[in-house]
């Protein structure tokens, strides 16, 4: 497929996403008259792809040869696309009339400004705001992502408390508009964390250069959230704990990294302890075993690319305090009572 120069390039990552197309494409084509819209085909054994040829003409379609998850189907599907902004959005996503220029005129105004993302709120409870990102994402100290709307699994109503455009730690991958030459810049996403906070681990990477990740609520969209994997999917959980690891050995600075992961070691085997204890907690368990080997194995990788990422201190929005104290001790729910 030949590149073609564009200022904002709509990109939906696909797989086995039929019925989603279905239901969410003609919206987002619709509201995105001011981009080109593409749909990355992550080698789906569905019709997906025929889907869209027989009922979006005009939707540009990338084919990737394999399925390597959500960072490698991206950065092989954006390697083939020649514009100014991604935006890299999720097939359950249900987008509002006008959602791209509140961002896009934000990021023109600043180029330090490498992401954005919109206001997201739950498809199914529109004024609750959605796991996956709600109003901007933050990290504590020891690790632990949470949002402006979501403090782990406490979401609120959205009243409009959380309406204003800030500078926050890391924007959603559920719909993230990123400057391609910062993107690039960096080197995309982590290809070995395969799906999940790959998002956060990129937003770390551009903030560790001096660059700006953004919220702008102006922007607002509505997500299913678990389409892929299950919210209950104990791969899911070997995912999160392993590239959670792998993002902190990478990303933070020398001092911090000798205190904070013999903490989350210690943190994540009271987490498996506690699984255990569950009714057919076992998977759970075993998955974050697994996810601790597999962050073993991979340190003699991960000391090459820390060599690679100038890691800094004092970054916007990685909070001195611990959410986890936060929310399980003091039974802090809000991001506004933090």
């Amino acid at each position: 497929m030949e590149t073609q120069k564009i200022k904002i390039a709509v990109v939906v990552l696909n797989w086995n996403g039929k019925d989603l197309l279905a239901k969410f494409l003609p919206a987002l084509v619709k509201c995105s008259s001011d981009a080109t819209v593409f749909v990355a085909d992550n080698a789906s054994n569905d019709d997906s792809v025929e889907f869209v040829q027989n009922n979006f003409p005009n939707v540009n379609i990338i084919i990737n040869d394999t399925n390597g998850g959500y960072a490698k189907g991206y950065n092989d599907a954006l390697k083939q696309i020649d514009a100014d902004y991604f935006v890299l959005i999720n097939s359950d996503i249900e987008v509002t009339e006008n959602w791209l220029n509140p961002i896009i005129n934000l990021m023109d105004a600043d180029s330090n400004i490498a992401a954005c993302q919109p206001k997201l709120l739950d498809y199914n409870n529109r004024n609750i705001f959605e796991y996956a990102g709600a109003s901007g994402g933050f990290i504590d100290n020891l690790g632990y992502p949470f949002c402006r709307g979501r403090v782990f699994d406490s979401l609120e109503e959205d009243r409009g408390q959380y309406n204003d455009a800030v500078e926050v730690f890391w924007a959603t991958g559920a719909c993230l508009f990123v400057r391609a030459s910062h993107f690039n810049e960096v080197g995309g996403l982590d290809e070995d964390f395969f799906a999940h906070q790959e998002e956060i681990d990129l937003c770390w990477r551009l903030k560790n250069k001096g660059y700006k990740i953004m919220v702008e609520p102006n922007s607002v969209m509505y997500h299913v959230g678990g389409g892929t994997l299950d919210a209950g999917s104990s791969f899911k959980t070997h995912l999160n704990f392993r590239n959670n690891l792998k993002m902190l050995f990478k990303n933070l600075p020398l001092p911090s990294l000798f205190v904070v992961i013999p903490i989350r070691l210690f943190l994540d085997a009271v987490a498996a302890i506690t699984f255990l204890k569950q009714k057919n907690g076992f998977s759970y368990f075993s998955a974050i075993v697994r996810a601790h080997f597999a962050f073993y194995f991979a340190i003699p990788k991960l000391i090459a690319r820390r060599k690679k990422i100038s890691q800094r201190n004092d970054l916007v929005g990685k909070m001195n305090y611990s959410i986890l104290v936060k929310n399980k001790l003091q039974g802090i729910n809000n991001y506004s009572d933090l």
